[in-house]
């Protein structure tokens, strides 16, 4: 093992073979003292002795870095010049991919978690020779509209797995990207499924919460091919890393459960000989790469004021002079450039190899290989979901929104091969495990539900990096108070726009006596304010199933679909073959005249206003039942649907279990809402129901009260 490797539960009895592999074939311009060599670059033309091999490629990287930085006069430099090393290595030597070929199934994924150093991430996507990643692109960064933003985002341009920025996410994205690899493989086997994540972390990543929730499960899943890189330069925005932390990251990972290797992480024999052997260690393998934040810029490597800033031109003057790099802003001598691009294209040849092997496999294989890949669902499922509506219509059934969505997963699932399911612990609460689905694991990575535990950050974060895998369809269960939990991932669904279902149950007073701990309030309008999200609360076990329906049909963006604890009646008895809930609202219970009152509500509190209706309607009030179980879907109807269903020409009440902020949209000024905007209490829900006074009998008095001050209102104009 060359010297200055530290491995903890590494491979054994392969040391030598590996680095005489990696010293003479991988590297033959790096002698083997781990040192640079004098001679000529493999390009035709020759380069300074000083600047040969490794080293004047990772320079090429961190010169573009310097550039792309200073012209943007805005960006972080410290990362790309401190782990340009790690990232040459990786890119020239290891990572599996085709630039020709960007969506390849099974390429490597590079994941940068701390996306604040993306322009890393841009130098190498234009050196390998990406054409979304132009030399323009470059110069353009962190400009509007530019295909090189300030942190990567992941439908910006081909080669960026995943959007990332708040540090920690990307790490747990990446452990989902890890499971979808390990569970498709499971089934359709290696000669398809076959690749490597690989995610560049910073101390950043590692003290967010959520990393340490990645790691775990990702340990307890035994993720063997999830390689983390990470950048160990000890200094953050406020200076050293111990001024706020002590933390020995790699013992921490070794008591979850993964293979740990210490480098320095300027040495390319040390990074490629530790990336080999984490391929072969049958874990999932932390590489801590002791770096230099900065690398190379006399006055601020090492320092924290190399993390945020420009070097500004004298500082990246002195900082290329100090590389060795003699060329102006954004030039690459042709000798450099054609040697990328020849790394770029390294991977042809593996594609080329993979369609092979695909094209022998059998055609229903291939077929629902290419399915799932390109997110379709099956033929039958529209056909299986209509019909089980139809039994639904002949045979009503009282029970909670969430027995309700167990009941669908039950039906659909079977069919529904890549859909994915899990929960944080509360499965028999969630109602996520469908009957026919087994369980994920280390020895059995075919199985279909996640056993996520009690970690709804890194479960939220995992979805999106099994959606962003492609070939899978996640969803999992939590209550819905612990969406806040989640939020960050989400917003990032919403932001990367990913098919992933959140499944919040316990979603308000109604679950009781739990207390306003678990009884959500803000929640729904929180999430409500998320763009991109669709929120859907579902009145009864039909409504719940055209709401999966909704999620599992949208494939540009997440849904989240909020159930009750308490048991509900079925309010949908005739049949339809449309999915009426794609409209988001829609008139449940139509007033027996022209309507005076529209009653608008969703989930649980439909009863009530059902209840109500009857009331008004015995004391000669018109009045109109509105189910709207997706605001976000309603708003986007034509204006003349959303005017007959929500008639301005009435008095309109809201009624939720939750928040009153945005309601008054719907109601208008004349209208009023019947809402809560307090916390919940600890007692049986029909008390709370009481306690707050959202009953049948203070919505009829609210709609008796609105009709009297317009009636007022209106004799006042008739007077003047």
């Amino acid at each position: 093992m060359p010297s200055g490797i530290c491995t903890k539960k590494g491979v054994g009895g392969r040391q030598s073979s590996l680095e005489f592999i990696i010293a003479f074939v991988m590297f033959p311009d790096v002698p083997k003292n781990g040192k640079k060599e004098t001679g000529n670059f493999p390009a035709s033309g020759s380069l300074p002795v000083d600047q040969s091999g490794h080293f004047i490629m990772a320079n090429a990287v961190r010169a573009l870095s310097i550039d792309a930085i200073e012209t943007a006069q805005s960006g972080h430099p410290g990362l790309p010049l401190g782990v340009a090393d790690i990232a040459t290595v990786l890119f020239r030597s290891f990572l599996k991919f085709d630039p020709n070929e960007p969506e390849w199934p099974d390429r490597d994924r590079f994941v940068l978690s701390a996306g604040h150093g993306s322009i890393l991430l841009y130098a190498l996507l234009h050196l390998v020779g990406y054409a979304d990643m132009s030399l323009d692109c470059l110069k353009s960064f962190r400009k509007l509209h530019s295909q090189a933003p300030g942190h990567p985002e992941v439908r910006c341009t081909a080669g960026i797995e995943t959007t990332t920025g708040p540090l920690g996410q990307g790490l747990a994205t990446a452990v989902g990207m890890a499971i979808a690899e390990q569970h498709l493989a499971s089934r359709f086997g290696e000669t398809l499924v076959d690749h490597y994540t690989y995610v560049l972390v910073s101390d950043g990543d590692l003290m967010e919460g959520i990393s340490h929730e990645a790691i775990a499960l990702a340990g307890h899943l035994v993720l063997k091919k999830l390689i983390v890189l990470f950048d160990d330069n000890g200094i953050s925005i406020d200076g050293p890393v111990s001024l706020s932390d002590s933390v020995d990251q790699c013992a921490r990972f070794q008591a979850c459960g993964w293979n740990v290797i210490s480098i320095n992480g300027h040495d390319p024999l040390r990074i490629t000989y530790a990336i080999a052997t984490a391929r072969e260690s049958g874990q999932p393998t932390l590489i801590a790469c002791k770096t230099i934040i900065g690398y190379g810029a006399p006055k601020k490597q090492g320092t924290s004021s190399a993390h945020g800033s420009p070097l500004g031109p004298a500082e990246a003057k002195a900082a290329k002079a100090a590389l060795g790099w003699p060329y102006a802003p954004f030039e690459i001598p042709d000798n450099i450039r054609n040697a990328w691009l020849r790394d770029g294209i390294r991977g042809i040849e593996d594609r080329k190899a993979w369609q092979e092997r695909y094209a022998r496999r059998d055609k229903a294989t291939r077929d629902l290989f290419d399915r799932q890949m390109k997110g379709e669902l099956p033929a039958e499922l529209d056909d299986i979901i209509s019909c089980y509506k139809k039994n639904l219509i002949n045979i009503p059934e009282s029970l909670s929104t969430r027995e309700a969505s167990g009941k669908f997963l039950d039906v659909v699932n079977p069919v529904l091969q890549e859909a994915i399911g899990g929960s944080a612990d509360l499965t028999g609460s969630n109602k996520t495990k469908s009957k026919d689905m087994t369980v994920f694991s280390a020895t059995h990575p075919s199985g279909r539900f996640i056993h996520y535990g009690i970690r709804e950050h890194a479960m939220a974060a995992a979805m999106n990096g099994i959606a962003l895998h492609r070939g899978l369809i996640p969803y999992s269960g939590t209550f819905l108070v612990f969406s806040d939990y989640c939020r960050p991932a989400i917003r990032l669904s919403a932001l990367m726009k990913q098919r992933v279902i959140y499944v919040m149950t316990h979603d308000s007073i109604g679950l009781g006596e739990d207390g306003p701990t678990h009884q959500p309030v803000e929640q729904l309008a929180s999430l409500r304010a998320i763009p991109n999200l669709l929120v859907m609360r579902p009145c009864d076990i039909v409504e719940t199933a055209e709401c999966w329906q909704i999620a599992l049909h949208r494939m540009q963006g997440p849904s989240l679909i909020a159930l009750s604890r308490q048991s509900l009646p079925q309010f949908r008895l005739e049949t339809e073959e449309k999915n009426i809930s794609a409209r988001g609202g829609y008139v449940l219970k139509p007033a027996t005249q022209d309507a005076q009152v529209t009653l608008i509500s969703t989930g649980s509190e439909i009863q009530l206003a059902v209840r109500a209706q009857e009331i008004l309607e015995a004391k000669g009030i018109a009045t109109t039942v509105v189910s709207l179980p997706c605001w976000e879907l309603f708003d986007t109807q034509p204006e003349i649907y959303r005017n007959f269903v929500i008639s301005s020409a009435t008095i309109c009440i809201a009624i939720e279990a939750g928040s009153s902020m945005g309601w008054k949209r719907y109601t208008g000024d004349n209208g009023t809402v019947i809402t809560l905007d307090t916390f919940g209490e600890s007692a049986p829900y029909e008390d709370l129901y009481d306690h707050f006074h959202i009953t049948p009998e203070s919505i009829v008095s609210a709609a008796m009260c609105c009709l009297e001050n317009k009636n007022e209102r209106d004799l006042e104009k008739r007077g003047t």
